[in-house]
């Protein structure tokens, strides 16, 4: 029989790569945006909207918007559509937690 102290203990490390392992997935889908919004969403123009810092919940409607063609874009609509939604998911997560 594991102690549970030790059971304790690799139930932890394992879920603490887990977490990395979604959040570096995280920061690789986001960088696909960084080619207009900057790196992390930081944008450097006052054309481009910056996304570092905003809502999830905004940017997963917004992706989903693109998708389904409610809101207007020039290539957001077609660059949304290759997502799933997890993939969204872990976007607007990693894109919502950086600084802006």
């Amino acid at each position: 029989m594991i102690p549970r102290i030790l059971l304790g203990a690799l139930l932890a490390c394992a879920a603490f790569a887990a977490i990395a392992q979604d959040n570096a997935v995280a920061r690789s889908l986001a960088a696909t945006c960084a080619n207009c919004h900057g790196t992390d969403g930081r944008s450097v123009t006052k054309e481009v909207t910056p996304l570092a810092g905003l809502p999830k919940e905004y940017l997963v409607s917004q992706m989903k918007a693109f998708q389904e063609g409610k809101r207007p874009a020039t290539v957001m609509h077609q660059i949304a559509k290759g997502y799933t939604d997890a993939q969204i998911d872990l976007i607007a997560g990693y894109l919502s937690a950086q600084k802006k």
